[in-house]
């Protein structure tokens, strides 16, 4: 296989004219000088038009890049990855003549001349007006809490107050409230922007940071800026170049320093406005806010909205409504415990069945928090297939708040082995749509649409707590996701009966021997994507014999360790977007291996022999 493309390029310059054949073989070095010229014009071309781009982006804020502008540079971008990969085969002797060389990188400078001219023209700005002042966001229609958003708006109205914290227990509406009142805010047009950023349980200044700057559009301005005072002098000018604007930041946990995050402390001469979100009075107060409480719905409003999840067949059923109004009260007034729970009675007409739900909702009482959890484990223990079970526990492997595409996680779930296998990969997908479906409609996924415009699925956060809480037991998983960790768990951490292990989207740079796992016996899948991994203890492997799904997507890794070859029931390793990649060891011995994935890497081409 080795001289396979050698032969065809000697083939392909065998249809080139004897004189053009001549000229390529003589002046080789000619047609790589000026290869080379041609791509250092069109790289510095490329930094030329994102340095100018950025500085149209950056006064006055609001500006979005042209589209003609993002995707030229996305192509050039790619364009001189392609050019790399011309000057390492040529370089390398890859192919056995002089001439497929001459014509190889002649044809590879015409492309990138053609790029060049075809360069955004700056004069013309590179830049375009976006959005007055956001895009709204996806919501449910609110059921009986028009006095918390009214209070909300009358404060958002005045001039003397600034900060408004809207704190209630988890699942009682506190961001589908906000959210409308962002929209609203969008509709009436009073504030030049409404910025909204969500901070999560596990807070970092850092990705505080960079999560208002990506609502800003202006995130490039942070990218290669590490020192965290000089990110928040940054961050403080452009929120005060954004004009008069609402600054909301959904679910916060704990006390936030403004002034470390940079974020100008609100007030009524500015005419901007912070709201947050909170599951504690006491964060609310100790930032200064004016404290508005969301409470449980009543009895009577939480029927209304149960009512309209559940389904007209089982309003119109005298037999079921005592019995289902008495569910009701078990939800305690909390709009997602009644979604959830009336998405898993939907359309079940059988009075003996809800009266067995009643039954299981009364048993899980315990502390405020985790009567929550219980209520919605309700939903997840009422999903019959386990395997169903497991596809819903996956998605808890992301980070919070993390906006999952439908098609990746559904390509996770069949190397996972959560789908059987049918006849095409085809049904296989279908299959993971039905099973999505399912889980949408049981209210235990969430549908959303991403900063880019796809489609995607979150949990909401009281859900990925309830799965997190069924992940410490049975099955156990180890999951720090989205942490920005830069050191390898310790090996306390590790215990032998753990299942599944997602540290993807950290700061983690190295793997080193200190840090190896006990024996991990039952560890199937090891998720350590988008991490900046260089280099993995030569033994790191050894103690995984169960291992079925590695993924070491975007990382920086150069080659695997040779403990690869002891994964003996490894069958999907994935490498996509390891640039730095250039070798393989023979991959001969992993047997079960079924999906290799070299996307986007260093490997140009897969020897024979290296898989079976």
């Amino acid at each position: 296989m080795e001289y396979v493309e050698p032969v065809l390029g000697i083939s392909n310059c065998l249809g080139t004219p004897a004189c053009k054949y001549l000229q390529y073989h003589r002046k080789l070095n000619d047609y790589v000088r000026n290869f080379k010229r041609m791509r250092d014009e069109l790289n510095c071309k490329m930094e030329d038009i994102q340095l100018q781009l950025k500085a149209e982006l950056l006064r006055p804020l609001g500006k979005i890049p042209k589209k003609g502008v993002e995707n030229w540079l996305k192509a050039v971008k790619e364009m001189i990855r392609e050019a790399q990969v011309v000057e390492n085969k040529v370089s390398n002797g890859r192919y056995l003549c002089r001439a497929c060389n001459g014509k190889l990188v002649d044809e590879k400078t015409r492309e990138m001349k053609e790029f060049l001219d075809n360069a955004p023209n700056a004069s013309e700005g590179l830049a375009m007006d976006g959005p007055s002042a956001g895009l709204p966001l996806p919501t449910s229609e609110l059921v009986g809490e028009e006095a918390v958003r009214n209070e909300i708006w009358a404060c958002l109205m005045q001039e003397e107050v600034s900060k408004i914290g809207v704190w209630g227990i988890g699942g009682v509406g506190k961001t589908t409230i906000v959210k409308h009142i962002h929209n609203d805010l969008l509709k009436q047009q009073r504030f030049e922007r409404v910025i909204w950023v969500t901070i999560s349980k596990e807070f970092n200044v850092m990705k505080v940071q960079d999560n208002i700057t990506s609502a800003l559009e202006s995130k490039e301005y942070l990218d290669k800026e590490e020192d965290k005072l000089r990110r928040a002098a940054i961050l403080s000018e452009m929120l005060k170049n954004a004009g008069k604007h609402v600054l909301i930041l959904d679910d916060v946990w704990d006390k936030v320093s403004l002034e470390e995050v940079g974020i100008p402390e609100p007030s009524g001469s500015s005419g901007c406005k912070l709201v947050l979100t909170a599951r504690s009075e006491h964060v609310c107060k100790y930032m200064g806010c004016k404290v508005i409480k969301v409470k449980p719905l009543s009895e009577e409003e939480a029927l209304i909205l149960f009512l309209n999840k559940v389904g007209p067949n089982i309003v119109q059923s005298p037999t079921i409504m005592p019995t289902l109004k008495l569910v009701v009260k078990e939800c305690a007034g909390l709009p997602l415990t009644i979604v959830v729970v009336a998405g898993t009675m939907k359309g079940e007409d059988n009075p003996r069945i809800w009266k067995n739900t009643l039954g299981e909702l009364k048993e899980r009482i315990g502390k405020v928090e985790a009567e929550v959890i219980e209520r919605l484990k309700f939903s997840f223990d009422h999903l019959k297939d386990e395997k169903v079970k497991y596809c819903f526990l996956h998605c808890a492997l992301y980070p919070e708040d993390f906006g999952i595409e439908k098609d990746e996680l559904i390509e996770c779930w069949i190397e996972e082995g959560f789908i059987d296998y049918m006849g095409t990969r085809q049904e296989m997908k279908d299959k993971g749509h039905v099973i999505l479906k399912k889980l949408e409609d049981n209210c235990l996924l969430e549908n959303d649409t991403s900063q880019f415009g796809l489609h995607v699925i979150k949990m909401h956060d009281a859900v990925r707590d309830m799965a997190l809480s069924i992940t410490r037991m049975n099955p156990r998983y180890m999951i720090q996701a989205g942490l920005l960790l830069e050191e390898f768990p310790e090996k306390e951490q590790w215990s032998p009966d753990i299942e599944k292990v997602s540290l993807m989207y950290n700061s983690i740079s190295e793997i080193s021997i200190d840090v190896l796992p006990t024996k991990c016996q039952q560890l199937t899948t090891l998720l350590l994507q988008h991490n900046p991994i260089k280099k993995i203890s030569i033994s790191f492997f050894t103690n995984m014999p169960c291992l079925s799904v590695l993924n070491l997507s975007f990382t920086m890794i150069k080659s695997l360790p040779n403990s690869i070859y002891e994964l003996k029931n490894l069958t999907t390793l994935l490498l996509h977007g390891c640039y730095g990649l250039r070798d393989l060891p023979c991959l001969s011995m992993l047997q079960e291996l079924k999906k290799l994935d070299l996307s986007e890497t260093g490997i140009e081409e897969v020897l024979k022999g290296w898989i079976c």
